[in-house]
C-alpha cells in the first residue's frame, strides 16, 4: 500500500523568524531551510511575509526579497507605515499578521500540514480554526531566547512545536553559532565572522550579500519595526 505523503506549506513571518534566530545567535540559510522542509512532505508553497519601506533609495532587505523570489519562495509584501509615537520618535511599522492569516485559511483546504513560523499568541485562534478542518499545524519558534518568543497558548494549541534552536544545525549558515543578539540593537553593530563575504555596496550597512552561497538577513526587528 502506498504511503500517503503530506502536502505541506510554510508560512514565514519574516521579521519574527529573523528576531528569533538572532536572539539565539545564528543566521538563517534560506536554501537549507527550504531543503529541510522538503524532506518532511510534498512542499506545495513556502510563503515569506515582510513589509518594505517605499521611497527609499536603497533598502537593505531588497536583495533578500529578490533572492527568495527567484529561489522557491512566494513573497508577500506590503508598504510599511510611518508614524510618530507619544515621545515624538519616528517609527516604522509593517505588521503582516492579517496577510498571513488570510492565506492560511484560504490554502488550508488543499493541505495536510501547515507550518507557521511565528510565536505570536494572536495566532492561536487561527491554528484552532485550521485544526477544525482536520489539518495539522506546527509552530516554528523558540522558547530558549530571553524572553521566550513563543506564547504558551500558541504552543499548547499546535499539534507540534518545533524549537528553532534544535533546527539550527540544519538551517543555519554553515551550522555556526554567533553571539546572541538583542534584536532591539542596530543590526549594523552586530559582529559577523571574519570570513563572511562582504559586498562593497552593502558594507557600510552591516549586511552580507545574499547569493547561492551565503545568507542575507533582514534589517527588521519584531513586528516590522526597524531594528
Amino acid at each position: 500500500m502506498n504511503q500517503h505523503i503530506e502536502r505541506i506549506a510554510l508560512f514565514i513571518d519574516g521579521s519574527n523568524l529573523y528576531a528569533a534566530a538572532r536572539s539565539l545567535g545564528f543566521d538563517i540559510d534560506y536554501k537549507k531551510l527550504l531543503n529541510f522542509f522538503k524532506k518532511r512532505g510534498y512542499l506545495v508553497r513556502a510563503l515569506y511575509y515582510t513589509a518594505l519601506i517605499e521611497d527609499q533609495e536603497y533598502s537593505p532587505i531588497r536583495p533578500l526579497v529578490d533572492w527568495l523570489d527567484y529561489n522557491g519562495y512566494t513573497m508577500v509584501t506590503k508598504p510599511t507605515k510611518e508614524f510618530t509615537d507619544a515621545s515624538g520618535r519616528r517609527k516604522i511599522k509593517g505588521n503582516m499578521d492579517i496577510e498571513l492569516a488570510v492565506d492560511v485559511l484560504e490554502m488550508a483546504q488543499n493541505l495536510d500540514h501547515l507550518y507557521i513560523f511565528s510565536g505570536d499568541g494572536d495566532f492561536r485562534r487561527l491554528v484552532e480554526a485550521v485544526q477544525r478542518q482536520g489539518k495539522r499545524v506546527s509552530i516554528v519558534s523558540t522558547v530558549r531566547s530571553s524572553p521566550s518568543m513563543a506564547a504558551d497558548e500558541l504552543r499548547r494549541q499546535a499539534d507540534e512545536f518545533l524549537e528553532l534552536e534544535d533546527l539550527m544545525p540544519e538551517i543555519s549558515r554553515g551550522g555556526t553559532r554567533l553571539p546572541p543578539v538583542d534584536v532591539g540593537m542596530p543590526v549594523g553593530a552586530v559582529t559577523t565572522p571574519e570570513d563572511t563575504p562582504q559586498v562593497e555596496f552593502y558594507e557600510d550597512d552591516g549586511f552580507d550579500d545574499y547569493n547561492d552561497e551565503d545568507d542575507f538577513t533582514e534589517n527588521f526587528g519584531d513586528e516590522g519595526q526597524r531594528a
